[in-house]
C-alpha cells in the first residue's frame, strides 16, 4: 500500500484523489460512518486551490451559493455601520468563492476519489500509529494494523496522529477558538428576496463589536441555497475563563434586530460547535517525518485575517502537495522524513506557506481587545453623530471627528492602524 489516509475532510480527499487518479495505492480512513457526516462547517470556501485539481469542479459539486457580495459590520449599543463590497458573478468564471455546507460537499469530494481509484472506508476510528525503527509504518484501529509507505494526517485541529508521531503538541486554548452556528432553514426564494440576490447568488457579512462581547471574534452569516448559517467564532482562552456561554452568546447575537426577517422566515434546523485553528504560521507542526506528512487543519493551516477567513483552500493546495510528495518518493523508494521533505517545498512555492508567513503578525494582530470593543463603539458612534438632525448647533464634519478622536482614542487608533498595515 502506497498511502493510508486519515480523515475525509478537503484535504485528505484531495491527496487521496490525486494519489489515486495516478494509479497508486491509497486508503482513506473516516471515523464518521460517512465522509463529511461529522462535520459542522457551513461557511465559504475559495475555489481557486480545487479548480487546479478538478477544472471546473463547480459545474456538478454541492456548491450552495457563489459570493456576490461581502458585508463587514461593526455592532455597539444597538448601533450598526456596514462596508458592503458587490462583486458580479460574471466578474471572474469560475467565481472566486462558494458558500458550502462541508456534510454534502466532503461526501462529493470523498466520491471523486473513490471514482478515481481510491479505497474510503468509513465508521473507523484509527487509535494509533504504527512505527519500527523510528518511522511511522501503519495504523491501528481497534485490534486491526494497516501498513503503508506512508500515512497522511489529515485528522482535523487536534491530530491525535500527528501528536502520536512526535510531529506535533497539544494546542493550547490561545491558539484556537470555538464556532457555534446555527442552520436556519428557509426557501431559496425567500433568502434571494431578503438579500437581493439573484439566482445562485450568494453573501458573506461578517460581524464586529458586541456579539463577542468585546472578546476576540466575532459573527458571521453565510447564504445557502435553501439555508442561512448564523454563528459566531470566540477566542477559547476567553471562553475557558468563564467569561461567557458560547451558547448564551449566539442566542444574543440572534436577538439583533437586523436577523428577525430570517428568523421569521425561517426554522433552525441544526445547530453545532466546533474548533477552529487560530494562530496562523506560529501553531504550524513538523509537516512531515519519517512515515508520516501532515494536512490541512492537522496542520494548522488556517488564516484569520479578520475580514477574510481561509482554510479549505490551505486544506485542498496540502493535499495536492502531499500527494506529489508521496509520488516523488515513491520514485525514489525513500519514504523517509529526507525523502519525504520535497512537501514542505512545495508548501514553500505555493501561496499555503508563503501567505501564511506574510500574515505571520495577524493572529498577534488581532488579540487586541480594543479592536472587538473601542473601535466598534467609535465607528458606530461617530457615523450616528453625522447623521443625526436633532435641531442641536451645527455638527460640521471635522468639528466631529475631533470630539470624538481625542487623548488616548486618537493614540490608541494611530497605534493599532499602525499594527493593521503590519500585521495585515
Amino acid at each position: 500500500m502506497t498511502a493510508i489516509i486519515v480523515g475525509a475532510g478537503p484535504a485528505g480527499s484531495t491527496a487521496a484523489y490525486v494519489l489515486a487518479k495516478g494509479g497508486h495505492d491509497v486508503v482513506m480512513v473516516e471515523r464518521g460512518d460517512s465522509a463529511g457526516c461529522k462535520n459542522m462547517f457551513g461557511g465559504r470556501m475559495y475555489s481557486h486551490a480545487l479548480e487546479r485539481v478538478i477544472p471546473g469542479f463547480w459545474e456538478e459539486a454541492p456548491v450552495e451559493r457563489a459570493v456576490v457580495r461581502e458585508t463587514v459590520t461593526f455592532i455597539h449599543g444597538g448601533r450598526s455601520v456596514s462596508v458592503v463590497c458587490d462583486n458580479p458573478r460574471w466578474a471572474a468564471i469560475p467565481p472566486h468563492s462558494f458558500t458550502l455546507l462541508r456534510a454534502e460537499f466532503d461526501s462529493w469530494l470523498a466520491s471523486k476519489a473513490e471514482e478515481a481509484g481510491a479505497m474510503v472506508a468509513c465508521g473507523i476510528r484509527v487509535d494509533d500509529v504504527l512505527m519500527a525503527d523510528g518511522k511511522v509504518v501503519g495504523i491501528r484501529a481497534g485490534e486491526d494494523e494497516m501498513l503503508a509507505d506512508v500515512v497522511i494526517a489529515a485528522d482535523g485541529v487536534n491530530s491525535v496522529l500527528a501528536q502520536k508521531a512526535g510531529l506535533a503538541k497539544m494546542f493550547v486554548p490561545s491558539e484556537v477558538a470555538v464556532g457555534v452556528k446555527q442552520v436556519i432553514e428557509m426557501p431559496a426564494a425567500e433568502i434571494s428576496r431578503l438579500f437581493q440576490l439573484g439566482e445562485g447568488e450568494g453573501a458573506v457579512e461578517l460581524f464586529v463589536g458586541d456579539c463577542s462581547r468585546g472578546m476576540q471574534g466575532g459573527g458571521f452569516l453565510y447564504t445557502n441555497k435553501n439555508s442561512v448559517s448564523l454563528g459566531l467564532v470566540v477566542g477559547a482562552a476567553a471562553l475557558q475563563r468563564g467569561e461567557a456561554s458560547p451558547f448564551d452568546m449566539l442566542e444574543d447575537f440572534k436577538a439583533q434586530p437586523r436577523f428577525s426577517r430570517v428568523l421569521e422566515h425561517g426554522e433552525v434546523g441544526e445547530y453545532s460547535a466546533h474548533l477552529v485553528p487560530e494562530a496562523g504560521i506560529n501553531m504550524v507542526p513538523k509537516l512531515f517525518g519519517d512515515g508520516m506528512l501532515v494536512v490541512g487543519d492537522a496542520a494548522g493551516l488556517v488564516l484569520n485575517l479578520g475580514y477574510i477567513v481561509r482554510g479549505m483552500d490551505f486544506a485542498v493546495a496540502s493535499g495536492e502537495a502531499a500527494a506529489k510528495a508521496v509520488v516523488e518518493a515513491k520514485s525514489t523508494g525513500d519514504f523517509s522524513r529526507h525523502g519525504l521533505s520535497h512537501y514542505k517545498k512545495l508548501l514553500d512555492d505555493s501561496f499555503v506557506l508563503r501567505d501564511l508567513t506574510a500574515y505571520r503578525r495577524a493572529p498577534r494582530f488581532l488579540e487586541n481587545q480594543r479592536l472587538f470593543e473601542q473601535h466598534p463603539r467609535l465607528a458606530t458612534e461617530l457615523v450616528s453623530d453625522l447623521f443625526t438632525v436633532d435641531g442641536g448647533p451645527p455638527r460640521r464634519l471635522g468639528k466631529t471627528v475631533r470630539n470624538r478622536l481625542r487623548g488616548r482614542t486618537i493614540a490608541h487608533l494611530v497605534a493599532d492602524g499602525w499594527r493593521g498595515v503590519r500585521g495585515l
